[in-house]
């Protein structure tokens, strides 16, 4: 382990550094204007989990904003090999991050900015602890606001801006809950702050089909669904059938699959993580130990 970097590892302006020391210039517009994309990949035991597939998704927002990064799939790849193998972290949070960059000269024109390639590796960040599953997530449907149209910001594409999001946070705190579900305009489910959304009605596993991050660990929980012959399907979830769901769980990279025990004071079941929940969540940490979904790391 290279000292300075134990608490993390970043890579700025073509430089490794320890992540306490790690800057953005304060005129870059994804900080002023929130232009930009990034993707979060999870680091177990020691590899990547679904390394391609992340980086995949990351290439998409970027094209789909326009954005260029300097650099290509290998050369990211080894950045993030790097920062890990800098860091000696077994398990860890890596975060890529392109940004509109700054201006040539002043202008405003998009197209006259120099685009920016940010890194980052620390340890792994969770949205529900271990410990916690016993207990689970408490979650509040916000009532007041919802969740930024997709013809305004595309859900698809990781973004920063998360103002609907602290507002749900606020509010479900007040409401004596932690974690808030978003509905869209027509009052379907879309997803919470950082993690999509599953519901276990009947015999059938549904999650929102808009509205929400097309998650890496939603896609693994509804490919492991189809190996396990669960019927899984991404529909439109109104908030009416999402309440008379059995089971209902949350997934993302800072956690897994993470079962929610109580709506707006209310419990799920017999208010603990239920069989399918339970199931998918094993087969989930399970693949972890999957060649097919592993990039090691060379410490």
């Amino acid at each position: 382990m290279t000292s300075g970097f134990e608490r993390g590892a970043a890579f700025v302006e073509g430089e490794y550094v320890p992540i306490a020391e790690a800057r953005i210039p304060l005129v870059d517009v994804g900080f002023t204007r929130s232009d930009v994309t990034y993707d979060v990949v999870a680091v177990w035991d020691g590899a990547f989990f679904r390394l391609e597939d992340h980086l995949e998704r990351f290439e998409r927002g970027c094209a789909r904003l326009r954005l260029r990064s300097p650099h290509d799939r290998a050369a990211t790849t080894k950045i993030l090999l790097d920062l890990v193998r800098m860091s000696g972290l077994r398990e860890a949070y890596v975060e890529v991050i392109c940004t509109r960059g700054m201006s040539r000269g002043g202008s405003r024109d998009p197209r006259d900015f120099d685009n920016r390639f940010y890194a980052y590796a620390i340890p792994y960040v969770w949205i529900l602890r271990p410990e916690d599953p016993a207990t689970g997530m408490d979650a509040v449907i916000a009532r007041t606001v919802r969740r930024i149209p997709g013809d305004s910001v595309d859900p698809t594409v990781k973004n920063y801006q998360w103002g609907d999001f602290t507002r749900g946070l606020y509010e479900a705190y007040e409401r004596g809950g932690r974690y808030p579900i978003l509905l869209d305009q027509a009052g379907n489910i879309t997803e919470g702050a950082g993690y999509n959304l599953f519901a276990v009605v009947g015999e059938r596993l549904l999650t929102p089909a808009s509205g929400t991050l097309e998650g890496i660990t939603r896609r693994t929980v509804l490919e492991l669904a189809a190996e396990a012959g669960i019927r899984a399907e991404a529909v439109d979830l109104d908030e009416d059938l999402f309440r008379t769901a059995r089971e209902i769980f949350a997934t993302s990279t800072a956690g897994g699959v993470m079962p929610v025990t109580s709506l707006d004071g209310e419990p799920i079941g017999d208010g603990r993580a239920g069989p399918m929940t339970t199931l998918l969540r094993e087969r989930y940490w399970r693949a972890h130990r999957e060649p097919r979904y592993r990039t090691p790391v060379d410490y």
